[in-house]
């Protein structure tokens, strides 16, 4: 898939690994000028080394003077902020357990990162895209913040936050030029779930035989596949596109979840 993103400004939380530098790649093979945000500096460091036009910087999203400075530090150094891609997210798998036995500590850390940290970054951001006449914001959800499962309760509220946060945003931002989109990912094949998949561990292969069971496609995604999906709503062409949300999961939502085990 080719768009034209020459000159502009991607800043992409979360970006070190994963789907986030899946992103960052397809952004500078379009023409952008790619922003590789990451709580893990060095990792994010490396990454860019390998990503043509981009550059990185250390950023904790769940911190909002680090935040702040840190998105400030971009406008000042690259001149603008065109598309923010807010993926910084995570999930645990301590506590499978349901809510009343649910860890107030693992809530507070999951919501801290996947929703609060979110707005702290969209707020700064927005405010510098107002100023600049308009821009482009996808947001990273999950299948999960669209159809609930048990044993995640902060997880799955964190996503489905992601999701009616887009679309209050894309209505509050819709009149000033900026388009808000989210991205809701099912199973993907990464580096943290390389194990789960295709590991040797017999619990995690049943596990992992179960899921793909329920999707239709009968495979995770790759996390390229993802990326193809932020970049279609990036694009020039997707100009009256805004406040939507996009699931990329092989039809598990579509109703794959229900299939007999």
């Amino acid at each position: 898939m080719k768009v034209n993103l020459d000159g502009k400004v991607a800043v992409i939380t979360g970006a070190a690994r994963g789907i986030g530098r899946a992103t960052a790649e397809v952004m500078a093979e379009n023409g952008a000028r790619v922003v590789v945000a990451d709580i893990d500096g060095e990792v994010a460091a490396q990454t860019s080394k390998e990503i043509a036009n981009s550059r990185a910087i250390r950023m904790d999203v769940t911190n909002p003077e680090e935040v702040e400075g840190g998105i400030r530090k971009i406008k000042a150094e690259m001149g603008s902020i065109d598309i923010l891609v807010n993926n910084a997210g995570i999930n645990t798998g301590k506590s499978r357990v349901t809510v009343d036995q649910f860890s107030l500590e693992e809530w507070d850390k999951i919501i801290a990162v996947d929703l609060r940290g979110l707005f702290l970054v969209s707020r700064i951001t927005t405010a510098i895209m107002i100023e600049q006449g308009g821009g482009r914001i996808v947001n990273i959800s999950s299948v999960l913040g669209v159809v609930p499962a048990r044993l995640q309760c902060a997880f799955t509220a964190a996503k489905a936050g992601v999701v009616n946060m887009t679309r209050a945003m894309a209505i509050e931002l819709g009149p000033k030029g900026i388009l808000v989109n989210c991205v809701a990912p099912g199973s993907t094949l990464t580096q943290g779930t390389q194990a789960l998949f295709y590991g040797k561990d017999a619990q995690m292969g049943d596990r992992a035989g179960w899921i793909k069971t329920q999707v239709p496609l009968g495979r995770p995604a790759n996390v390229g596949e993802i990326a193809a999906g932020i970049l279609f709503f990036v694009a020039p062409e997707a100009s009256y596109i805004t406040g939507q949300t996009l699931c990329i999961d092989g039809g598990w939502s579509a109703g794959g979840f229900l299939r007999e085990f």
